[in-house]
């Protein structure tokens, strides 16, 4: 992996925050920050695939005209939220 140096200004307060932290999980202001950055990268990372994904099957529902009932999905969910077995929604036809 190479790495490559960078410069953060930050705040007094935000420093203090960050050391405090750091301190507490016995770790260096800098790893600190580094695995804070790393877990916002990949969170962003994640939010912005689960939004392409959207997109993609929206796409895909307004090609094929089916999609799936609110009340059916929700009845789905709700069953395999409180561990009942449940049949998967059929896709209906939502527009001819």
């Amino acid at each position: 992996m190479s790495l490559s140096a960078t410069s953060l200004k930050v705040s007094r307060s935000l420093k203090a925050r960050i050391e405090r932290l750091a301190r507490r999980a016995g770790e260096s202001p800098h790893a600190f920050m580094l695995r804070a950055l790393e877990g916002q990268v990949e969170a962003s990372e994640r939010y912005l695939a689960f939004l392409e994904d959207g997109l993609r099957a929206d796409e895909a529902m307004q090609r094929s005209g089916l999609g799936y009932a609110a009340e059916d999905v929700h009845r789905y969910l709700e069953a395999k939220i409180a561990g009942r077995r449940a049949k998967r929604p059929k896709p209906v036809r939502w527009r001819g």
